[in-house]
């Protein structure tokens, strides 16, 4: 699998020039090119189908499940529960590791663009409130989705939105989304079923 793009959306202090930055940015890149698909095939290809359709398309959690596994194996946590919300407690953080007494989060988009906007705004209330020194999304481009097939959210969607985010008054930390995408597709390439374990796709 490939990075397309990286967008910074609070970049804020000295944290994206710490060595730490530069530790957690590579456990990241490598999680996501280590998937893999067909299984050690050395590269991502998805089966050429969209998955608009019942049946059709590949799923989306094996390809987090894979991202996840690798980067527990590089000392994250995965599933953590942070109270950053006064009147509910959101849902777990998909994976963090500790910078100082404070948290790097990331989370992987498999739900649709509201969750995308969710993830952000949680992520960012962290930031804010100082539990996290920041956080990143994954999620996959405009062209990936049309693979995939739930009607998860993308770049493309939630791109309009970023300035609401870079207008927020953070002392220290960075926010960026990642976009992701396939390596190629083929019509000779098995789809990814909905409950194959991360671990086949590496």
């Amino acid at each position: 699998m490939k990075v397309i793009r990286v967008e910074r959306l609070i970049d804020v202090g000295e944290f994206s020039s710490s060595y730490q930055w530069e530790v957690i940015e590579n456990h990241i890149m490598s999680a996501i090119r280590s998937i893999q698909w067909p299984p050690h095939s050395g590269s991502f290809t998805l089966r050429d189908e969209p998955g608009k359709k019942r049946g059709e398309g590949s799923g989306v959690k094996p390809i987090k499940s894979a991202c996840m596994q690798h980067l527990r194996s590089l000392g994250w946590q995965l599933e953590t529960r942070i109270d950053v919300a006064t009147l509910s407690r959101p849902g777990p953080i998909d994976a963090t590791i500790p910078v100082g007494n404070r948290l790097f989060c990331l989370e992987w988009e498999t739900g649709n663009i509201s969750s995308s906007h969710r993830a952000l705004n949680k992520m960012a209330l962290g930031m804010l409130r100082g539990v996290f020194i920041g956080g990143a999304l994954v999620l996959p481009t405009r062209t990936m989705y049309r693979y995939l097939t739930d009607r998860v959210g993308n770049y493309a969607e939630i791109e309009p939105y970023f300035d609401l985010w870079r207008a927020l008054t953070v002392k220290d930390g960075l926010l960026a989304v990642i976009a992701v995408e396939h390596d190629a597709v083929s019509v000779s390439a098995p789809r990814i079923p909905k409950g194959t374990d991360g671990r086949a796709l590496q």
